[in-house]
């Protein structure tokens, strides 16, 4: 039987009495009476709550959602709040600086973006909060759109129901010109931690009223620009499934999509409403087996040509088609879309400027550039750094996040990103082919890249360190049969040998160009594994003998999954 230390149970109290929370308080006040009753697992539950205190990751704050500041709730969005408006005025030295807030679905994010605009008015900010639940693109969208100098989005994107987060974005005075309506990176992120760090009680935080609520003047202005993309002139008989995942895109894709003229679009009525329980879906990621099923039964039902989902706070997007050489309908992989979105900008909308992905993604990308005769370049995970590389003309990341309109969205978008699924699903319908048949033309041309992901997921984070610490020490001296010739740690790179600063990873290499990325998820409690397996085709090639090179690729990137789950000691 565990029991609950002195220590524990002083932490404990004081956050209660300071928690400006009743549901957390009284939340907490329960789990102490359980823990004293010697209940084992409300002993752990505050144990794992009080261990630490959120830190700034991803770009912001992001956890599960409970009393204790290892957890989200409105004690650690006020201290948020507090420590932005006290970088953006004390820190950065900003009279008047404004804020654009917004926030998803999820249990508790309205209260969460609405105290923390109450906060940020004391502290001397002008506030722009979104009057309802509405995708996160349209924060990145507001900033630069705005000149804000700043922007939060109160949501955890495609985390289990339990979760929230907090999303954080500078623009304005507050950033270079090239940082403008981008996630916030070092040393932004220490900074406001430091000035987190420096907040007093919570209950003497000042608020205010003052915020000016703000919707659909945005709304009609962000589709106005995402609107200009699609080729008026192009055609527009395709058949299109659409899931928000229970999320807050529907209302806005719907409207994009019908705008643009592509009008036969079937919304999944089950999951078309918001609803922050995700009742039909495992996962609310379009990613996770079964996430898209019901879109799938409605694109055989209605005959579509093409499924497009977006994640519950639409900023990434991810489709489905019917592959030939299955004879079946299936999911593009992050890799296959990005490659497709980069072909399609760089042919039919005249994209120049640099290509962009993170050092996960497939190496298709580059081929594209090279032969567009356009830079290219890798970044660290995350659109934070996706979106600062130079002249960026089109961004994107494995796990199904695009940006396809850098200067109106300097973020991933799964809103215009749909609308170019669907111009691109009716062009190649247009011209007797599909998405996959896309991807052939070009895999004769460059060779067949394939990727394939293997994920980790650990109930205790301290298996990711002993993974690594085994991988490092002993890492595979070759992948099926072919030589590791390069094993390169990423935490102890520099600029002059990856082109990229130091983050926690590893790099393998082989001969026959299989690549592999070891790293632990920077929101998730995974580690997480890019596989990328190259098979040469030729630029004769038929439909069979695609199909049998996607066939050597898939059981390729089952032999190397297999051969990585051994060096990492994993089952």
């Amino acid at each position: 039987m565990s029991e609950l230390s002195a220590a524990l149970r002083e932490r404990a109290e004081a956050w209660r009495a300071d928690d400006p929370d009743p549901a957390t308080a009284e939340a907490l006040g329960a789990l102490l009476g359980q823990a004293e009753a010697g209940d084992d697992a409300a002993v752990a539950e505050l144990e794992d709550a009080f261990s630490g205190t959120l830190q700034f990751g991803t770009a912001g704050l992001r956890g599960k959602m409970g009393p204790g500041p290892l957890r989200m709730n409105l004690a650690v969005v006020s201290r948020a709040a507090r420590g932005i408006g006290d970088y953006l005025v004390r820190t950065l030295g900003l009279e008047d600086p404004l804020v654009v807030i917004g926030y998803d679905a999820r249990y508790n994010s309205r209260d969460f973006a609405h105290r923390s605009a109450e906060i940020l008015v004391a502290a001397g900010c002008r506030v722009r909060l979104l009057d309802r639940a509405l995708p996160t693109p349209l924060v990145a969208f507001g900033v630069r759109h705005l000149d804000a100098d700043a922007g939060i989005v109160v949501t955890a994107s495609h985390n289990p129901p339990a979760d929230n987060g907090y999303k954080v974005y500078l623009g304005g005075r507050a950033a270079a010109p090239e940082g403008r309506g981008v996630q916030i990176v070092p040393p932004a992120d220490a900074e406001i931690a430091e000035r987190i760090a420096a907040v007093g009680p919570v209950r003497d935080i000042p608020r205010a009223e003052g915020a000016e609520l703000i919707g659909e003047r945005l709304i009609e202005d962000y589709l106005a620009a995402i609107c200009s993309l699609p080729d008026p002139e192009g055609p527009r008989d395709v058949r299109i499934v659409h899931t928000a995942l229970h999320g807050v895109g529907s209302e806005t894709a719907l409207a994009a999509l019908h705008r643009t003229g592509f009008t036969q679009v079937d919304p999944v009525a089950k999951q078309a409403d918001p609803d922050p329980d995700f009742p039909t879906v495992a996962f609310p990621n379009p990613e996770e087996p079964g996430a898209i099923d019901l879109a799938l039964e409605l694109a055989r039902t209605v005959e579509a040509d093409v499924v497009i989902a977006n994640d519950p706070d639409a900023d990434r997007c991810a489709a489905a088609v019917v592959d030939p050489h299955l004879g079946s309908w299936r999911m593009l992989t992050g890799d296959e879309l990005g490659v497709l979105l980069g072909d399609h900008l760089l042919r039919r909308h005249g994209y120049r400027g640099t290509l962009a992905r993170s050092i996960v993604s497939s190496r298709w990308l580059g081929r594209l550039a090279d032969h567009a005769g356009v830079e290219s370049v890798a970044t660290l995970t995350g659109f934070k750094w996706i979106a600062r590389a130079p002249d960026l003309a089109f961004g994107y990341e494995e796990a199904i996040g695009y940006c396809v309109l850098p200067e109106v969205v300097r973020d991933k978008d799964g809103l215009s990103t749909a609308l170019m699924v669907a111009e691109m699903a009716a062009l190649a319908k247009a011209e007797g082919s599909t998405l996959i048949g896309r991807l052939d033309e070009l895999a004769r041309r460059d060779g067949l890249f394939a990727t394939a992901p293997l994920s980790i997921r650990v109930e205790d984070l301290s298996r990711i360190g002993t993974m690594m610490a085994t991988v490092r020490s002993a890492p595979p001296r070759e992948l099926t049969g072919s030589e590791v010739t390069v094993t390169r740690d990423l935490a102890k790179g520099s600029v002059q040998t990856t082109g990229l600063p130091p983050t926690e990873g590893l790099l393998l290499e082989c001969a026959d160009d299989t690549r592999v990325v070891i790293r632990p998820s920077g929101t998730e409690p995974k580690l997480k594994c890019y596989l990328e397996v190259v098979e040469p085709v030729d630029a004769a090639a038929t439909a069979e003998d695609l199909g049998a090179a996607r066939r050597r690729a898939a059981e390729h990137l089952e032999a190397v999954t297999a051969d990585l789950r051994e060096a990492l000691g994993v089952a």
